[in-house]
């Protein structure tokens, strides 16, 4: 079985169910599990996980995300983005924009931002699926959401398209926040195409068509694609442990400051953050897991582990 995560381009047309199927079928393995959908006309940057990776699922989700997309002013559909039922036009109004209306409106974004969900999303209210009640013509109320715009910029502008890369935290719809400069100009928007750029430390330029990770496979070169699970956690500091402290380790238990080695890492010594995180490895060096700092316990206790 393969453990680690493998940077995955997923094409147009693909959801990212449809990755992971056709990864369990190329690597023969069904422990495989992707880090947050991305929209079947969308195309980029998708990690997929392996193995033991699999716990970085939930890990991966919550990191920031670059994008490049492009917004098509004056139509607003259903979808807020051009796959939908057109439901407002107003070219004239797109057309007749300058290009400093369009940059104010879309800086605007920059920074907190509540947004409210589609409904054709995965999301669930009551239990069921945003987009199951949308395909049943009904549309419930959403709570605004609190995400994040880190950064935004406006790279062209042909009216009655612009486009942009937006870095965002978990949870943003892009289709969405072009559906809001829209509603802000007036002429309405949506979301004609979409590029994941980037996931974390995961780019672009790095990633590999399902056909090109096919080759691999017949090439018996598949396993130089796969990175091994700590390269996801290079944000989290390293801290080793003394042999005499191994077992606990391999068995979950928590460390105190005397069971480790601080001869690489002794500015950690004293405590740290409560509620830091860190990359824990056995005496041999070996990575066991992901310890959190507890500072009324002046203990790091696993959060989640990675042995195999």
């Amino acid at each position: 079985m393969y453990h680690g995560i493998i940077n995955v381009y997923k094409e147009p047309g693909y959801t990212s169910h449809d990755v992971v199927a056709r990864l369990r079928g190329i690597l023969k393995q069904k422990k495989i599990g992707h880090t947050g959908t991305l929209d079947p006309a969308a195309e980029g940057v998708l990690p997929v996980c392996l193995g033991a990776g699999t716990r970085l699922c939930d890990m991966l989700t919550d990191r920031s995300k670059t994008y490049q997309a492009v917004m098509l002013l004056g139509c607003e559909t259903d979808t807020q983005d051009t796959t939908g039922t057109i439901l407002a036009e107003d070219r004239e109004g797109a057309m007749s924009l300058a290009e400093e209306q369009v940059n104010e409106a879309v800086m605007g974004f920059k920074g907190d931002y509540a947004q409210i969900p589609p409904m054709y999303s995965a999301l669930k209210v009551d239990g069921k699926k945003l987009y199951e009640l949308a395909r049943a013509g009904k549309e419930v109320e959403r709570r605004p959401r609190a995400v994040q715009i880190l950064d935004i910029k406006v790279s062209r502008i042909e009216l009655p398209r612009v486009w942009m890369e937006v870095t965002c935290s978990k949870g943003t719809y892009i289709r969405t926040l072009c559906h809001d400069i829209g509603r802000l100009l007036g002429c309405g928007g949506c979301m004609e195409h979409l590029t994941r750029t980037r996931v974390d430390r995961f780019s672009i330029e790095d990633s590999l068509t399902l056909d090109q990770l096919e080759q691999l496979r017949d090439q018996a070169a598949v396993e130089s694609c796969i990175l091994p699970v700590e390269e996801a956690l290079l944000s989290y500091p390293p801290l080793g442990c003394l042999p005499e402290a191994d077992s606990l380790l391999h068995n979950g238990n928590p460390c105190f400051a005397r069971h480790l080695d601080w001869s690489q890492s002794d500015r950690w010594k004293a405590g740290a953050e409560d509620g830091q995180m860190f990359r824990m490895y056995d005496s041999n060096h070996r990575f066991t897991g992901v310890y959190q700092y507890q500072k009324d316990r002046h203990w790091w206790k696993p959060w989640k582990m990675f042995l195999m």
